[in-house]
Formats: structure tokens, C-alpha cells, sequence
């Protein structure tokens, strides 16, 4: 007899949704979960501005039967599912902004929005996915609304704005949304959630014990100098040569001071902003720029040679500089323990072939902020097409997605879900 019900519940196992009898509801959920990520992407809304894209969602789950909660951080939406037998609190995460960026993709559900971002009129596009992970877990929670007699536990549907990072001076994302209490009331126990990716082949999935991805720092260095015609250069002070060397000096920390054979760092100034003309020496220069690192005692030592190094280097030619740091996002740690418990869940929703185990990424996600309070999981679900030659990167107008890859990310988090509670 104990043979028989080990064979049963190895069979259980192996076969995934067969034993919970979700394999028709979650094949019939694909051509809904596709039509909702092309409206969202079609209608997609910056940080801090996702009014619609929340109204969409919210209406959503309030259709399911769900407790709905809105206003959260802002623009952020949860809903709370519980099920018919006693058991823990799981959360589940779609991030719903998307970005300053023109969509250059030929598509019959292309974005033509326009948003306001830092004063002025910009296009907005979904050039990072948020709009397949909304649908995704919308898909999600229809299908288990459908099922609480096969939940042990509650369910909470976190639908968080301002991944992207919030506007300038305002709070957002994942970091206000625990202040205002996502994780209480009921206290979640876990995290699960999702990136799909452009450059990964659709129908696999990736994951990383540890440290998945980087922590973020944004800079701003400031360099005073002194003006002077074009002409004359001795008479003044040139704070565009400072800057040119300062940025040499910042490069020199990783690749003379970062043991880069332990984790990766990288160090990239984005903007550079100086002058009127050409035959005028400008009095200041402004770069701003973001480091990314997989290691915090790595972190805090570059953070501090930064400081030195700005001011020093500016000394060194006569000018004054100064540097400063934000808090930023801390690194995607996916908790050892419950990453290894729930690896077999994510080989039952996608077959075991077409699941990798990948290497740290220096991409950055607020989701850490979730992680530091409680254990969670970050996966990375395929969205590039078998055959497709070129791989467009992600905050970029060729971003592209294939939706062939969508419903595993259903899938996955469903037999996720059900394998944890259970």
C-alpha cells in the first residue's frame, strides 16, 4: 500500500496541472491573456501615471469575485484571493509601467501615446515587457478564482506601478507599496515573479540562486570651473576636459580595482550636459550616469573611491566637483532555500529541458525591494521566437516580444503557486 501511494504521488508530480485539472482551463486562457497585453500595450502609461492601466486591472479582479485594493503607492492594485482550505500567504508580482521611448515595430497594436516626463512631451512604449507581465498574471488570477478549492492558502495579486523608477520627487514602485503595508494584512509569507525577456528563446525559463540581479546606483557629479572665450582657455577653467578625465578615472575603478572575476560591475555615464557654444568655456558640466553591482562590499568600496576620485581629479585641474549617490535598488537575491524547493515546479510547468539554470544579469529590479522582506523568487520567462535572427534589447523602439511564450508564464506561476501552498 505505501508503495502505491509513493507511485501516486511521484505520478502527481511529474504530470503537473494534470492532478489539479487546470491543463483545459489553462489552454482556453491564451487568446484572453493575449488580447489583454495588446490593449495595454497599445495604452501604455509612465511611472506614477498608470490611472487606466490600474482602472483595467482593478475592474478585472473585482469581475473574479476578488477583496481589491487600490491606490496603493499611488497607482498600485491588489487583489486577494483566498482559498477553500486553511494555509500560508503567497504573493504574486506584474510590474505596469512602461517607458519614456518611441515604438519603431510595424504592429496593428502599436503605442502611439504620449505621456509628460520631465517637463516635456514624450512618446511611451512598453519597451520592457510590463505589458505581457499584467496580462500574464490577469490570466492568472482568472484561472485560480475559477479553483480556490485547490488552494491551500491565500493568494495576493500584486500589480505594482513605477518599476521604472518614479518620477523626480516623488516616491513609487515596490519600495512605497511595503510602506503602505502589501506585504500585511494578510502577511505574505512568499514572492513569486516574472521577466520576460526578448533575447530568450519562447517556452523556457531561467533562474539563478543567490544574487540574480544587480543592485542599481544612479550618480549625479557636478564640475565648477570658470568661464572664458574659446580662444583663451588659460583664462579660465574647463570643467568639459575635467569631466572627460573624471570619466576616464571612474572606468580605471572597474578595471583596476574590482575583483571583476568574483561578480561583474559596471559603470556607465548616460548624459553629459554643458555650454551654449562653440567658442564659449563653460563655467559647470553636469553627467549623471548608473553603477551596477552584484556584491555589496564591492558596492560600498566603489561607492567610496567615487567620492575620492570625483573631487580629487577635479582638484588635480583646478576645478571643484562634487558627487552624489542614491539609495537605489538592492540586489534580486532569490532566497537558496525556497529557490531549490520550487526549481521542480518550474521543470513541471515547462518540461525539464527547457529550463536553465542562468548567470547573474547587471539588469536591475525594484522586485528586490519585496525580496528583503520576505523570501521570494525571480524567474525569467522566454519571449524571442524560434528562427528570429535579431534579438532588439530591452528600453529600445525595436523591443519586441513574441506572445507564443505568454502562457507558460501562466503556467508557471499557477503550478508555483499551488506546489508552494500545497
Amino acid at each position: 500500500m505505501k508503495k502505491l501511494l509513493l507511485t501516486i504521488a511521484i505520478l502527481s508530480c511529474t504530470y503537473g496541472f494534470s492532478q489539479h485539472g487546470l491543463d483545459k482551463d489553462i489552454a482556453n486562457i491564451e487568446g484572453k491573456v493575449i488580447e489583454w497585453r495588446r490593449d495595454f500595450h497599445q495604452n501604455p502609461e509612465l511611472s506614477n501615471r498608470e490611472f487606466k492601466t490600474a482602472e483595467k486591472i482593478a475592474a478585472h479582479l473585482k469581475s473574479l469575485g476578488m477583496e481589491v485594493q487600490t491606490g496603493i503607492a499611488h497607482t498600485g492594485v491588489v487583489g486577494i484571493l483566498k482559498g477553500k482550505k486553511p494555509g500560508k500567504v503567497l504573493a504574486l508580482r506584474a510590474d505596469i509601467d512602461a517607458l519614456p521611448v518611441p515604438e519603431r515595430a510595424d504592429l496593428p497594436f502599436k503605442s502611439v501615446a504620449k505621456g509628460e516626463y520631465n517637463g516635456e512631451e514624450v512618446p511611451v512604449m512598453h519597451a520592457c515587457g510590463h505589458d505581457t507581465h499584467i496580462a500574464i498574471l490577469m490570466g492568472v488570477a482568472d484561472i485560480l478564482s475559477k479553483n480556490t478549492d485547490k488552494i491551500n492558502g491565500t493568494i495576493k495579486f500584486i500589480f505594482q506601478p513605477a518599476e521604472e523608477g518614479a518620477p523626480p520627487g516623488e516616491e513609487g514602485g515596490a519600495k512605497l507599496m511595503i510602506k503602505e503595508g502589501v506585504l500585511k494584512n494578510p502577511d505574505v509569507d512568499a514572492i513569486f515573479g516574472l521577466h520576460i525577456g526578448s533575447g530568450q528563446l519562447v517556452n523556457t525559463i531561467g533562474y539563478k540562486s543567490g544574487g540574480a540581479m544587480a543592485a542599481v546606483n544612479s550618480f549625479v557629479i557636478d564640475v565648477k570651473g570658470k568661464q572664458t572665450h574659446g580662444s583663451m582657455p588659460w583664462g579660465g577653467i574647463d570643467p568639459i576636459m575635467v569631466s572627460a578625465k573624471i570619466i576616464d578615472g571612474l572606468q580605471t575603478l572597474v578595471s583596476r580595482e574590482m575583483p571583476l572575476t568574483q561578480e561583474a560591475v559596471v559603470l556607465s555615464i548616460g548624459k553629459i550636459t554643458s555650454g551654449v557654444r562653440s567658442n564659449i568655456i563653460p563655467e559647470s558640466a553636469q553627467m549623471i550616469g548608473t553603477l551596477r553591482t552584484l556584491d555589496t562590499e564591492m558596492q560600498s568600496h566603489i561607492h567610496k573611491r567615487m567620492r575620492e576620485m570625483v573631487s580629487d581629479i577635479a582638484k588635480a585641474y583646478r576645478a571643484k566637483a562634487n558627487i552624489s549617490i542614491d539609495e537605489g535598488y538592492p540586489i534580486t537575491y532569490n532566497d537558496p532555500e525556497l529557490t531549490a524547493q520550487m526549481a521542480s515546479s518550474l521543470e513541471k510547468a515547462a518540461g525539464k529541458d527547457n529550463v536553465n539554470i542562468m548567470k547573474a544579469i547587471t539588469g536591475a529590479e525594484d522586485f528586490s525591494f519585496f525580496q528583503k522582506e520576505v523570501p521570494g523568487l525571480y524567474f525569467f520567462l522566454g519571449g524571442k521566437a524560434p528562427g528570429e535572427t535579431e534579438a532588439f534589447p530591452h528600453h529600445t523602439p525595436d523591443f519586441y516580444i513574441d506572445e507564443s511564450g505568454m502562457l507558460l508564464g501562466v503556467k508557471a506561476f499557477i503550478q508555483l503557486s499551488l506546489d508552494y501552498l500545497k
